[in-house]
């Protein structure tokens, strides 16, 4: 390369600069009270608005931010000029331009922002799974900061769809306590016609290496499993569990988690949205009505129904701190799923895997919410972005137009009957269907871990509804090399794997979607339990245990597990108790209480250590997010007691 071939030739008017223009026609709408009293920011805005081409005579309209989580460049036939991460945010801005042209229409000034967000399918499995978790707080941050650099706001509409990027999202929104704001949810996209799920296409590579999948086959499948561009995955992982929570919480408006992208009603979803928080406005009803401690428990009910990704143990949490609302903990999940039945069938749990777009034709949120209406397990009372409550809400759907011409569009389209997607409680039992996460805790988990016990394969559990492994230990401390030794078919039948380094001090705790969805694919994996620091994809399933703790490098005992320890696990689906125990080797059966004495004057693994390439970001992360409550409180920044830690780091330093 030289310096020709950057300056190119060029012609005439690329020297023909204009130093002077007229700038806009027409006049600002002041007034001399407006120019005795408003600040200058105010009044620069303007100015600033007329630049920008915004009609000068119109200046004097309600402005609302839409915040969104757009990527790439899209041409506008719809073509890529730059990719963006992940079709998750591909056609966000789409949405946003109906919700501005909403707002326009309605005498209103919309403002935009952005804060694009990665893909945690993306970076499975390499070093960009380190920014994943802590992005989520960097974000919020950022659209924190973009709503309060915009004094003049009057409400705040959020768009957007996937793993991370939306629960920033809610978070942001959460925290404008007195501020009216709505989340549009940015929709799922579709299943191929012929093809594979975007969860399963993700273990190509090892099928592939176990001999289950030709080259051709792995190559055609990865091709086509996102069949259309925009939307986020077409399975109940965290994408699709965030946005059903979004929902859940009264921050979304009812039927719009899971709509198709790109389609009529998936853009009719945003105009609505825009109608609905301008109206917020005008009765005067901000986020601190809608977003209560009853409406977190609503989240938490029908994250159990819908049988959602664990990550949302993560975020929903970090959702209710920014809200101020009480931020639920183990005993409070432990009741909400023993008492709140699953009734969706979809990816990845089943029975049936039907994709997420058929939960949203059966009826989506206010369907599961009409069943669990008459079970008694919804606060009806919760306020909405609809300015209704639950209650209110729910009349209307149970009647409308809108549920009855959907559900029969299912029937007509893919032959499925609703109630085989979102089932009847009576239905689901009969089925198997049963509660989702479970807490098990032992002697490698003293302060607990995390299953999503309805996704452990019912050919393993036993008649009496509980799942038992007793097994020989394979420890590695990353998870390139578990992957690394599944694909080299070193793993056997019955094993257990535990991965550790993988909680926030070592990766920014890390998804680990490699090896479950691998175990769940492999013929044999259903055989393997996978223990771990880390956590996992919304997608995962099988028996695996994540979120263990504490975690390696605090000192937690599944740091000192070594090659051929033997591990007794037991999980009852129906009662969500479980355990996770050391009990010695083969040579020396040890009782848990002993395996615990024996842990405890071990020495941790030599190999285990943070992760080499750790960015300094995510270190910075980890140390914050441990002194506010860990991950059992979401892995979120307690500003006061931060500030508490250093200012009594500082005294003992003398600083």
């Amino acid at each position: 390369m030289t310096i020709e071939t950057i300056f190119t030739p060029q012609d005439d008017a690329f020297y023909a600069v204009i130093t002077h223009a007229a700038g806009p026609q027409g006049a600002l709408p002041l007034t001399p009270q407006m120019l005795m009293e408003s600040p200058s920011g105010n009044l620069f805005g303007m100015t600033q608005n007329a630049g920008m081409g915004w009609d000068a005579n119109k200046l004097t309209g309600k402005e609302v931010l839409i915040i969104g989580t757009q990527g790439g460049i899209r041409a506008g036939d719809g073509r890529p000029v730059a990719l963006g991460y992940h079709t998750g945010h591909w056609e966000i801005g789409m949405q946003m331009q109906a919700a501005a042209k909403e707002i326009t229409r309605n005498g209103g000034i919309p403002f935009a922002a952005f804060v694009s967000d990665p893909c945690d399918g993306r970076s499975q499995g390499t070093h960009g799974m380190f920014d994943s978790l802590p992005y989520r707080n960097d974000a919020a941050i950022v659209f924190r900061r973009l709503i309060r650099s915009l004094p003049t706001r009057r409400a705040v509409i959020g768009v957007a769809t996937c793993d991370k990027g939306l629960p920033a999202t809610m978070i942001a929104l959460a925290a404008m306590h007195d501020l009216p704001t709505i989340l549009v949810p940015g929709g799922a996209t579709l299943p191929p016609t012929v093809g594979e799920d975007a969860g399963k296409v993700q273990t190509i590579g090892a099928r592939f290496a176990n001999h289950e999948l030709s080259l051709q086959e792995a190559a055609e499948l990865g091709c086509r499993a996102c069949a259309s561009p925009g939307g986020g995955c077409q399975f109940l992982g965290t994408a699709g569990t965030s946005q059903v929570v979004a929902e859940a919480l009264g921050l979304a408006l009812p039927h719009s988690a899971l709509a198709p992208s790109g389609q009529a009603v998936w853009l009719e979803i945003a105009r609505q949205s825009a109608r609905a928080v301008s109206e917020l406005d005008n009765r005067g009803i901000t986020t601190r009505d809608i977003l209560t401690d009853k409406a977190i428990e609503n989240a938490m009910v029908i994250h159990a129904a819908f049988g959602g990704s664990t990550n949302l143990l993560l975020h929903i949490p970090a959702i209710a701190h920014a809200a101020g609302c009480t931020i639920p903990d183990v005993e409070h999940w432990t009741r909400v799923n023993r008492r709140v039945p699953r009734l969706v069938s979809v990816l990845p749990n089943g029975p049936d895997y039907h994709p997420t777009v058929r939960a949203f034709l059966a009826g989506g949120v206010p369907e599961v919410m009409l069943h669990l209406r008459d079970l008694g397990l919804l606060h009806l009372d919760a306020m909405t972005v609809t300015g209704q409550t639950v209650g209110e809400n729910l009349d209307w759907w149970q009647a409308s137009e809108r549920r009855a011409r959907f559900r029969q569009c299912l029937r007509e389209q893919d032959g499925v009957d609703p109630d085989d997607v979102i089932l009847p409680p009576e239905k689901a039992k009969a089925k198997g269907l049963t509660s989702t996460v479970c807490f098990p805790t032992g002697n490698i988990a003293p302060e607990g871990s995390v299953i999503k016990a309805t996704a452990i394969d019912p050919s393993v559990v036993d008649d009496d509804g509980v799942y038992r492994h007793t097994g020989r230990v394979r420890v590695f401390v990353s998870e390139a090399q578990a992957i690394k030794a599944i694909k080299r078919e070193e793993i056997k039948q019955g094993d257990i794997m535990v991965v550790i380094g993988g909680g926030p001090s070592g990766t920014g705790m890390e998804e680990t979607y490699q090896l479950t969805s691998a175990l769940k694919h492999i013929s044999w994996g259903k055989t393997v339990s996978l223990i771990t620091d880390a956590r996992f994809s919304g997608v995962s399933t099988g028996a695996c245990f994540g979120h263990v703790s504490p975690e390696a490098l605090a000192g937690g005992p599944i740091g000192k597990l070594r090659d051929n320890d033997i591990i007794e696990i037991a999980v009852d689906r129906l009662t969500l108790t479980g355990s996770v125990n050391f009990i010695g080797t083969g040579e020396k059966p040890l009782t848990p209480e002993e395996g615990a004495r024996e842990l405890a004057v071990r020495q941790t693994h030599p190999d285990l250590h943070a992760h080499d390439f750790l960015p300094d970001d995510t270190r910075l992360w980890a140390a914050l997010q441990s002194v506010s409550g860990g991950t059992w409180k979401g892995c979120i920044y307690d500003t006061d007691k931060i500030i508490e830690v250093i200012n009594a780091g500082k005294k003992a330093l003398g600083i």
